[in-house]
């Protein structure tokens, strides 16, 4: 008898300790598989193999739950069981509304704010701007020298007298508050 099998008798019959000793001998497999598992989600997938494995693990091996297990192999089948349905969960939890549900991602990357965009974006993004300087006057401007005067995001920390690091945070929440109200902007007008 194998010393996982071993442990898993354990286990069943209630030994805490045995539960300790299990996971450092399983840990390695259970890691593959849930890499593996990862790898057949989507892009965007937030969960972790390393959460997966202690997530599946924790279930596995519940105290307050009597579980059986025949063999290591039906101990690893168990584990790929819980690790589908911690996916499945998960899934399901970034479907709800509250969660960003029917939200399309769209990376900030293609936002076109500048002298570039077109002229009717370029009139929104103006109007938007100035509403922005209302809420946040800093992520304002470092939008506006970032894109309009052509300056680095570096550039605008030293003309702002700001880190770049805060430079880079206010570009990052500036360019999605525009992205936000342009695409807002767009939805209503289309209605």
């Amino acid at each position: 008898m194998s010393a996982v099998t071993l442990i898993l008798s354990q286990v069943e019959a209630g030994d805490a300790q045995a539960a300790e000793q299990l996971l450092p001998l399983v840990y390695e497999e259970l890691r593959r598989l849930a890499s593996a598992k990862l790898v057949q989600e989507k892009p965007g997938q937030t969960l972790q193999a390393t959460a997966l494995v202690h997530e599946a693990y924790v279930r596995l091996v519940d105290q307050g739950k009597v579980q059986s297990w025949n063999s290591r192999a039906h101990f690893f089948a168990a584990a790929a069981e819980a690790m589908r349905r911690i996916l499945i969960e998960a899934a399901r939890r970034k479907r709800r509304a509250k969660h960003g549900g029917k939200r399309e991602r769209i990376e900030l990357s293609e936002v076109h704010i500048g002298v570039d965009a077109p002229p009717h974006e370029l009139l929104a993004i103006d109007e938007n701007l100035q509403k922005l300087a209302a809420s946040d006057l800093q992520a304002a401007e470092v939008v506006k020298l970032h894109c309009f005067a052509g300056l680095t995001i570096e550039q605008v920390a030293e003309v702002l007298g700001i880190s770049a690091r805060t430079a880079y945070r206010d570009w990052a929440y500036g360019r999605a508050w525009l992205f936000r109200a342009v695409e807002q902007d767009h939805r209503q007008a289309r209605d």
